[in-house]
């Protein structure tokens, strides 16, 4: 669990382009964000008094702190200046070749920049329909920014987008997917066989206005 759960943070990050996390002692350290900088924490160990010493000690706003444990576990530990995130989940599955059937009418394409490809759905009429990209890192990568645009949802285009998304990561050698997923698309990556492994809570630090 926690091989894949560093894993999540490295292609994170590649996909984000943001800096290589760091270890510390309560798990991983990113910088995200050029010139603007703005720091996120995953905790890896979750020992309370280790945590406590890290909340007490930040002070940034929009500094943003995540862990697979449940809301309620971790809430305690943070004051009203912090805001919970959106409830997610951590997800992974074995990464098998896929057939991709675009709906008629749009077309996909894939293109890889350095460690990051990216897939684009096209309607007839060049308008951008879906996208979505991996963040490379290895034996694994990171499935991250899946988007379908209101205008062309439920026709099946972020199947369309994860299909080739998989495919591609296929051919670069890649053996397991894993992303962090939200409420609503946890249940289409269930319909591809993705499994949940933890969920993920977040804090944001957002002080109280003077």
């Amino acid at each position: 669990m926690w091989e894949i759960a560093r894993s999540w943070v490295d292609g994170w990050a590649v996909s984000r382009r943001a800096a290589k996390p760091v270890d510390v002692p309560w798990g991983l350290r990113i910088e995200v964000g050029m010139p603007t900088r703005t720091v996120r924490h995953v905790l890896l160990d979750s020992d309370v008094e280790t945590v406590r010493r890290l909340v007490g000690g930040i002070t940034e706003p929009g500094t943003c702190i995540k862990a697979f444990l449940e809301p309620d576990i971790m809430a305690p530990w943070f004051s009203s200046e912090w805001e919970p995130t959106d409830p997610g989940f951590l997800m992974a599955v074995g990464l098998r070749p896929s057939v991709v059937r675009a709906p008629e009418g749009y077309t996909a394409a894939a293109e890889t920049v350095d460690d990051v490809t990216y897939v684009r759905v096209l309607a007839a009429d060049g308008e951008l329909a879906a996208r979505g990209q991996i963040g490379l890192t290895g034996a694994a990568c990171v499935f991250d920014q899946i988007i379908t645009e209101e205008a062309h949802q439920r026709l099946g285009l972020g199947t369309v987008v994860m299909g080739t998304l998989t495919n591609s990561a296929i051919e670069n050698g890649v053996a397991t997917g894993i992303l962090g997923a939200t409420v609503q698309g946890r249940a289409l990556y269930e319909t591809l066989d993705w499994k949940v492994l933890a969920p993920v809570t977040g804090f944001i630090h957002k002080p109280v206005a003077p």
